[in-house]
């Protein structure tokens, strides 16, 4: 199975803030980590907007969230 990859207008939309909402997959590629992980880091962040049967991620918020844990070292 192969993995799916973000296309670069998507990374570049993200890194200019014009998309603050990725999907799971979109941002286990861009956080470069596995689906499960994080999905599991956006819970803890509390960043995941469910709308309908979407699930959706506010990139801020897990970018905030990341950066707490630059502070603690």
């Amino acid at each position: 199975m192969r993995k799916k990859e973000c296309s670069e207008e998507v990374k570049q939309l993200i890194k200019d803030g014009r998309k603050k909402f990725v999907r799971v997959d979109e941002g286990a590629i861009l956080y470069s980590m596995g689906v499960h992980t994080f999905r599991k880091l956006a819970d803890e962040a509390r960043a995941v907007y469910h709308i309908k049967k979407t699930v959706l991620i506010n990139t801020k918020i897990i970018d905030e969230y990341l950066e707490h844990f630059r502070d603690e070292i």
